[in-house]
């Protein structure tokens, strides 16, 4: 009998082999056993996922890392495609900060995506694990990552704190304000878009700058 959930372990994360033919409620229930019964050895620690075998909806994500969450202590940062080296590249960041997070006794996550004009508001710093869709917007008093697309807003460093910066895996916000300090993008002429890659938001030189995500310059924060 082959297995309907297969588990692979690596440094930096865990792979997730799913058979394409078990139903879904099947392969929930063995990740739940599995997960269970390797709950010891895997620990607490922060680990990425990758999902392989099957096309899994949205939904099904979040059910598979409620049902992780649920059956061991594992931290699941994001969700990265295999192979996948600017995703991998965003956890290596992350991964550093998310250090700094534990340190910081009001760090915070989120799990989930905001949507439909919701509004997320913390005077901590926060890690999203999702996307904040057009017309939706976080605030934050400290920092924001975005382990997902950031489409809507974001406000960080409330009260005027110009130190703080915003993250995220695919950077294409309807405006950032970070302290006093405000950005809201140009429309794209004739409908050309720039490659979303992740990028890193803070103030240099009294405005607003973007740049490439790495965790040499997260180290600097």
């Amino acid at each position: 009998m082959k297995d309907i959930v297969l588990i692979k372990s690596y440094p930096n994360g865990i792979l997730l082999r799913l058979d394409a033919e078990a139903s879904f409620e099947q392969i929930l229930a063995e990740i739940a056993y599995k997960f269970s019964e390797a709950r010891s050895f895997f620990g607490k620690a922060s680990t990425a996922l990758s999902i392989e075998g099957r096309q899994v909806t949205d939904q099904e994500e979040m059910a598979i890392l409620d049902t992780i969450h649920t059956n061991s202590n594992l931290h699941v940062l994001c969700i990265v495609g295999r192979d996948d080296d600017t995703n991998q590249s965003f956890l290596r960041a992350l991964t550093h900060m998310e250090k700094k997070l534990d340190g910081d006794r009001d760090g915070q996550f989120f799990k989930g995506s905001l949507k439909n004009r919701e509004v997320l508001e913390t005077d901590n710093s926060i890690i999203v694990l999702g996307d904040v869709n057009p017309g939706s917007a976080i605030i934050s008093a400290r920092n924001i990552i975005v382990l997902g697309g950031l489409y809507g807003e974001a406000y960080a460093g409330g009260g005027g704190a110009g130190e703080a910066f915003v993250a995220a895996l695919e950077m294409e916000p309807e405006r950032i304000k970070i302290g006093d300090f405000k950005y809201k993008p140009e429309k794209h002429k004739w409908g050309i878009r720039p490659k979303i890659q992740p990028k890193i938001a803070y103030v240099k030189n009294n405005k607003i700058t973007f740049e490439m995500l790495t965790k040499d310059l997260l180290s600097t924060f």
